[in-house]
């Protein structure tokens, strides 16, 4: 699999999504919306799961939360001050970059940044629905950010940079937009004993299982990317179940013939939710 084969199977996976999130729903905003009450705490219940208040979950237009597809909170546990740049990789329908935007205040500034433009559309959606006036999407990939050098105060991602087949460059790129003294905040999936049939199928990286790198082999990539500091601040052990139609949905990412080996070494696979702190050192 290339780069760009990887990449086109991403982008058309969270496309397909958020085609599909339309075509059964016709909602809007939480005020005036017509998804029911049962609904709603179901959205709730998942979410808490991962990481998220059911004060956060109402600050937000329900449709930025439908569209969400990640694995954790990476704000849950993130320093924002007022008037700093908060920059989302993978921001997807808006969710993490709408939220901050509110802890940075309408001094500071919240860019999403996200590489298929349907999702792109729908961020900006959400924020016009909220009335969000700082707030950026970008289209772009992470490899290669349309983003100023040290312009960043923290840096967060929700279950993307698994996804990218650079996982280097991706951190690279992350250490030169963040400000001297930047943080970075990820939550992200890592696995151990992954089968071939796995790691090899390209609808196993769209859902965010093939791409997944070993626990210490992930820190090691941020620390050679230059960053200080680099800790895991929680972890737990990934319930599938928890994500439906998110991410990391193992059963619907493989062919029929790939099953078996999956089957034979199902109960050695590894899988865990991570966040992860780094920081770019002050040069001051």
């Amino acid at each position: 699999m290339s780069e760009t084969e990887i990449k086109k199977a991403v982008r058309e996976h969270y496309a397909a999504l958020v085609a599909n999130k339309e075509g059964s729903e016709s909602c809007c905003a939480r005020d005036n919306c017509c998804e029911s009450s049962e609904m709603e705490e179901a959205l709730e219940g998942n979410f808490a799961k991962l990481g998220y208040t059911e004060e956060q979950i109402s600050q937000i237009p329900l449709d930025a939360v439908e569209n969400s597809f990640g694995c954790g909170n990476p704000l849950a546990l993130a320093e924002i001050n007022e008037g700093d740049v908060v920059l989302d990789l993978g921001s997807g329908a808006g969710i993490d970059v709408l939220l901050a935007a509110k802890r940075v205040g309408p001094k500071g500034k919240a860019i999403g940044l996200d590489m298929t433009p349907q999702m792109i559309e729908k961020a900006r959606q959400n924020a016009a629905k909220m009335g969000a006036d700082n707030v950026e999407f970008r289209l772009g990939e992470m490899e290669a950010m349309p983003i100023e050098n040290n312009s960043v105060s923290l840096i967060i991602s929700n279950c993307v940079i698994n996804l990218s087949p650079d996982k280097d460059k991706v951190f690279s790129e992350a250490f030169r937009v963040l400000k001297p003294g930047g943080k970075m905040m990820v939550s992200d999936i890592v696995a151990k004993n992954l089968p071939r049939a796995i790691k090899s199928d390209m609808e196993s990286w769209a859902g965010c299982i093939a791409g997944a790198l070993e626990e210490e082999e992930y820190l090691e990539k941020i620390r050679r990317a230059g960053f200080a500091d680099v800790a895991i601040v929680d972890r737990a052990k990934s319930d599938l179940d928890i994500f439906g139609d998110s991410c990391c949905d193992l059963s619907d990412a493989l062919g029929e013939e790939d099953m078996a080996e999956v089957a034979a070494t199902l109960n050695k696979i590894e899988i865990a939710s991570i966040k992860v702190s780094a920081t770019k050192p002050d040069v001051g």
